[in-house]
């Protein structure tokens, strides 16, 4: 789907720091058909990948060893200072604080108050992601909280969400934006480590969700949460790139709606 614009409050774009770029260009190059050029040292190495030519993702290198191998999540604001501020307001803690990219944007990091990171951004000549909810591109955002209450009464005052019910007798939130689903909300599973905080996910679309997981596996990555069937979504799968980044691919179910996220 290709994007010219966001709205507030919707998810317009992930990226991924690791200690090796090129690590990185060659392993989602492979698996997504990715084009990861060189970073501009004007902008500490930062590079945008692209999937024939439109923008789908950054790639940055950690500018300390001790930085997380992460992918992280950005949500479209009108007013980023602003928006910050809401959120410290109501309990975060900032990573960086608001800051013009240029005439790209303006940009920064918070923690919520369980401590799952998320990035917003205001865009300028930049918009985010070109291409959404195709495959080899962003599907979906998800936080699995440690506090499902706490963080159901959060995120609606910062980014002005609705949370909405998945189906009967799940205790999942879609989040939406116009009455329309843009991210999700998850208990944090039983089976992570007590010291590990909530955390955001992202999904990226394929194909073909078993041979995507093969496909990681064979890249040097591993397969955390074999791939399964989401009924009424579609099927997928948690992995590790091989730098250590979680993310989750998914095949969807045919929808009606392009936006639709897998849970």
């Amino acid at each position: 789907m290709q994007m010219t614009s966001y709205e507030q409050g919707v998810p317009c774009w992930v990226d991924l720091m690791v200690p090796d770029t090129a690590k990185a260009a060659a392993f989602y190059g492979t698996l997504f058909g990715w084009h990861v050029p060189p970073g501009s040292p004007d902008f500490g190495g930062y590079a945008n990948a692209d999937l024939g030519g439109r923008l789908v993702a950054g790639v940055m290198p950690k500018m300390a060893p001790d930085m997380p191998t992460v992918w992280s999540s950005y949500i479209a604001v009108d007013d980023a200072r602003a928006t910050l501020e809401r959120a410290v307001q109501e309990g975060a803690t900032v990573i960086a604080p608001a800051t013009d990219v240029g005439s790209m944007g303006t940009m920064a990091v918070f923690a919520d108050p369980q401590g799952a990171v998320i990035g917003i951004w205001q865009a300028g000549d930049h918009i985010g992601a070109q291409a959404i909810a195709e495959p080899g591109t962003l599907r979906w955002n998800e936080l699995a909280a440690r506090d499902f209450d706490a963080a159901k009464a959060f995120y609606p005052k910062v980014f002005g969400w609705e949370a909405g019910a998945f189906g009967d007798g799940v205790q999942y939130v879609m989040w939406n934006v116009g009455g329309r689903p843009v991210a999700g909300m998850m208990p944090m599973p039983d089976a992570v480590p007590a010291e590990v905080p909530s955390y955001w996910l992202v999904y990226f679309e394929v194909t073909d969700c078993d041979q995507a997981a093969a496909t990681v596996t064979a890249l040097g990555g591993q397969v955390v949460l074999p791939p399964q069937d989401a009924p009424g979504v579609g099927r997928l799968s948690m992995v590790q790139d091989d730098q250590g980044a979680a993310f989750a691919v998914i095949a969807m179910e045919p929808s009606d709606d392009p936006n639709g996220g897998p849970a």
